[in-house]
């Protein structure tokens, strides 16, 4: 008897050879679609309009022969999704809705409907791939980056559980986004020239500042300049794992005064789009924000020390290993790999595991290291945990 799985239709190319590979390969294949938190008043409407999305998915079930149903997750996404990232950036930090929706509403909730429809396995379009190890007679599974490395989404899926991975199938890990694309031709599918969607996860491109203000009130503050020579930046070369990952400690007293913003909370670290920072001998970059006095600090040029750090703190809380058993024990090190945003080059990196949690002290500074977004370490191929950077 051939095994049961439920792929998540998005009406893009990828969850249509997702769903086409997997009948291939002998699955019983059934297709849904994930309604998800769609608000038209911030969304730029003819970008990635879920209504066409799902049409597109359920002519690529018809054409597939698959059942096709869609299911409606628009409270569940909203409460899990768009209410957290409201209060992320309301406390200053930049939240990834990317990886929360995979944690929170495709491998969880998605896959709890599918399990009650008797499936044996959830698949996603993602560019990742699963693999198997045993370990004290035990099957641990193994997320890996995905073969194109020009697409590889296993950043995305930094927040996987072993329960979760274990329910999960990614068939086109193992292949390039062209030969993605000639499969979808070859198939005659619908999507096979279909541009990828950006924006929020399954919602649609969406104007960032229009979607803040909808519950974060414009506030009028100021804007401070802090001069590369600031006296702050001294202490970036220190061994101190608190002082390296802690950022700096600006205050408005450190440069002047050169305009204002309407609101700290809407913007982020590294930000340059968006300032209406004119007359500058060098473009102006966001080094730092607070929400509390409502101040935004900016410096200018690419190259400012305030836009580095060398490293980055992640407390135990809010620490998650992909692979338990591999979990560095307080007082430990180790050497790996890591990223702080996805499509960064992995980086090298030293895992200092401390009481409070988890030092991440980085060979070469990074630029934008960001709170609220993910830290994911990778030993080679291999994605083994992630955290939210503090």
């Amino acid at each position: 008897m051939s095994k049961r799985v439920v792929v998540g239709l998005s009406g893009g190319v990828d969850s249509s050879v997702t769903a086409y590979l997997l009948k291939e390969q002998g699955y019983e294949v059934i297709g849904m679609f994930m309604k998800n938190w769609h608000d038209d008043s911030v969304t730029i409407s003819d970008e990635c309009p879920w209504l066409d999305d799902s049409n597109d998915a359920m002519i690529v079930a018809q054409s597939l022969g698959i059942p096709f149903q869609a299911i409606d997750l628009s409270k569940e996404y909203k409460e899990r999704i768009v209410d957290y990232m409201f209060a992320e950036y309301k406390r200053g930090r930049t939240p990834n809705p990317d990886v929360l929706c995979n944690r929170e509403i495709k491998f969880d909730i998605f896959l709890k409907a599918a399990m009650k429809l008797g499936a044996d396995y959830v698949a996603t379009g993602h560019y990742a791939r699963k693999g198997e190890v045993a370990v004290n007679g035990r099957t641990m599974y193994r997320l890996l980056a995905g073969k194109d490395p020009s697409k590889d989404q296993s950043y995305f899926l930094c927040q996987l559980t072993q329960e979760q991975l274990a329910k999960s199938l990614f068939p086109i890990g193992e292949l390039l986004k062209s030969e993605v694309r000639a499969i979808a031709a070859k198939a005659h599918l619908v999507t096979a020239n279909k541009k990828d969607s950006q924006g929020l996860c399954f919602v649609g491109k969406v104007h960032l500042p229009d979607f803040l203000q909808q519950r974060l009130e414009p506030k009028k503050g100021s804007v401070v300049a802090i001069p590369a020579d600031a006296p702050v930046f001294a202490a970036a070369g220190d061994h101190d794992m608190a002082a390296i990952t802690s950022g700096y400690a600006l205050e408005p007293s450190m440069g002047k005064v050169v305009g204002e913003h309407n609101g700290a909370h809407y913007y982020t670290i590294g930000q340059r789009k968006g300032l209406n920072m004119g007359g500058f001998p060098e473009p102006m970059f966001v080094l730092g924000t607070d929400t509390n006095r409502n101040v935004i600090y900016m410096g200018m040029g690419e190259q400012h020390p305030g836009l580095y750090r060398r490293g980055l703190f992640i407390p135990t809380s809010d620490v998650h290993w992909v692979r338990p058993d591999l979990a560095l024990p307080a007082g430990s090190k180790r050497s790996l790999l890591a990223r702080i945003r996805y499509r960064q080059p992995l980086e090298a990196v030293t895992l200092h595991a401390q009481d409070d949690g988890l030092y991440l002290i980085f060979d070469k500074p990074q630029r934008g290291v960001t709170p609220g977004q993910f830290a994911a370490w990778y030993d080679g191929e291999e994605l083994l945990g992630s955290g939210v950077i503090n």
